[in-house]
């Protein structure tokens, strides 16, 4: 089982959680994590067990990035929306970079979350 946190910005959120409800087996498998607004959406439409934390903007993705720095994270799923300039900005660089610095497996788009459950993460499936 690996801790996964998962994060989508506003415009992103419906392309997570139809990336999460494709991926629900795999992720009932591991234990989860989500920003505020993100993780309750992701329980109300998939029914998966997940840990919500403060908003974004509010302290979550700091929340997140303390949790990698202490090598509690696995992964980090973060459907980023590349084109709306975002007031919190500062906050989502330090969340990359603390992912980028801990070597934190890190998917910002669809393609690459699939590929990481297609690969390191699904070699706990017991099937």
């Amino acid at each position: 089982m690996k801790t996964i946190a998962l994060v989508a910005h506003d415009a992103k959120k419906d392309d997570l959680i139809a990336w999460a409800q494709a991926n629900r087996a795999v992720l009932a498998r591991h234990r989860l994590y989500a920003t505020g607004t993100t993780g309750g959406r992701l329980i109300a439409a998939t029914g998966l067990d997940v840990t919500p934390l403060k908003s974004g903007p509010l302290g979550g993705d700091a929340q997140i990035g303390a949790m990698i720095a202490e090598g509690r994270v696995d992964a980090l799923v973060f459907f980023i929306d590349p084109l709306s300039a975002l007031p919190h900005d500062v906050d989502v660089k330090s969340l990359l970079r603390l992912a980028t610095l801990y070597n934190t497996l890190l998917a910002m788009n669809e393609a690459t979350a699939t590929a990481i459950f297609k690969g390191p993460l699904e070699e706990d499936d017991p099937q």
